[in-house]
């Protein structure tokens, strides 16, 4: 069986001030046009379809065309709701849309509740677990403490549950949308850590023929049956290196993987710079960049006079300006958001203790802070669902 790994399409983002849904259009008809082209068999889409819980009414009517689409080649498709997505709105209508061949998986009570597809050497089992947000669903999988290892883990006891009453020989296929150990993570994605701990080990995933990971927004391999496809576009200039593109992967009868990667559209390359001001407005080395979206870091001892006018006469595409004068680490002019730089919320707040009293938290603080974070997160969730 041959599947289509895809996953965090963020319908309706945009890149810094750029509409992107042009560009997401024309990934969709490469999407239609791989399957057609390629005897796709099945359409899998690890989550964040959407950038928001309530996407505005464009990026709604991409994604209905896109699902008219995939339904009107008769190939099936499994998707299942990420953190970025409204699993109840993404679910609405999935019994109906179901009969057309799209099976969104959005309700994680279902995780054990396989779509089963046939070929000539017989049933793959498709198990779609959407994004577990663990403070919501712990009594749904009867686990004591919140996060997410145990709660995909629970899921995945489910999974293998169902899987060992089926016939043997059944193969597996397993969506779900997670930070998992290993994965290279990029500015662009949502953090999702809980308890101060955002990724699972792979081992969570054992027993299964290949895994369709989405969250993490760069392609990787984890090992042979565990992949992350990626975001088909660039959503942060963290992504410069990226080669954006999906996984054409083939299922043999033993369960066997082999995979290959697909490239996408690319709108526009990437480029970051960096170099004073003058530096970079005389640079040949730099021609190569000039019809590319830029990032550029200006490391002039004193900012320059319009330094956003004068680059986009040579980079007309340039999306994002940062000051950064080098200068040693502990300089006092040294920028608050250069030294909060790759911290996360729990750090900076253990920081912040540590300087007002002179002394860190201790492991009950620690735990009352994590604690605090992941309640906050949580409520954000409803909140934003709820709308």
């Amino acid at each position: 069986m041959r599947l289509l790994h895809t996953s965090d399409w963020h319908l309706g983002r945009a890149f810094h001030r750029v509409n992107m849904l042009g560009a997401q259009a024309a990934f969709v008809d490469h999407l239609v046009t791989t399957v057609r082209e390629r005897d796709v068999d099945a359409v899998v889409v690890s989550g964040d379809v959407y950038d928001r819980a309530v996407p505005p009414l464009a990026a709604v009517e991409l994604f209905d065309d896109a699902l008219h689409r995939l339904a009107g080649l008769g190939v099936p498709t499994v998707m299942i709701s990420g953190n970025h997505d409204s699993a109840r709105r993404l679910g609405v209508g999935a019994g109906l849309i179901g009969r057309a061949g799209i099976h969104l998986r959005t309700e994680p009570s279902a995780c054990g509740t396989p779509v089963v597809l046939s070929d000539a050497h017989g049933d793959v089992a498709l198990y779609g677990l959407p994004y577990l947000e663990p403070a919501l669903v712990r009594d749904e999988f009867g686990v004591e403490k919140a996060g997410h290892e145990t709660v995909l883990a629970a899921a995945m006891d489910r999974v293998r549950a169902d899987l060992a009453a089926r016939a043997r020989g059944t193969r597996s296929v397993v969506l779900a949308h997670a930070f998992v150990t290993g994965g290279r993570p990029s500015d662009s994605e949502r953090d999702i850590t809980v308890g101060g701990v955002a990724a699972v080990p792979a081992g969570v995933f054992d027993g299964v023929d290949y895994v369709a990971l989405g969250h993490l927004h760069g392609c990787q391999t984890l090992t042979e049956r565990v992949r992350y496809s990626g975001s088909p576009l660039p959503y942060s200039f963290s992504e410069a290196g990226h080669r954006k593109s999906m996984w054409l992967v083939d299922l043999a009868a033993d369960g066997a993987v082999t995979a290959e990667r697909v490239d996408c559209p690319v709108p526009r390359a990437l480029a970051r710079i960096r170099g004073t001001l003058e530096e970079l407005l005389a640079d040949p080395a730099l021609a190569r960049h000039e019809e590319a979206w830029v990032e550029a870091t200006l490391t002039d001892p004193v900012r320059p006079a319009d330094p956003m006018a004068r680059l986009t006469e040579r980079f007309p595409h340039t999306l994002s300006l940062v000051f950064a004068p080098d200068r040693p680490a502990d300089d006092p002019e040294v920028s608050y958001a250069r030294r909060l730089a790759g911290r996360g919320d729990l750090q900076i707040a253990e920081d912040f203790v540590a300087h007002v009293r002179g002394a860190g938290p201790d492991e009950h603080e620690r735990a009352v802070l994590r604690d605090a974070f992941d309640a906050v997160r949580a409520d954000e969730t409803v909140r934003e669902v709820a709308r």
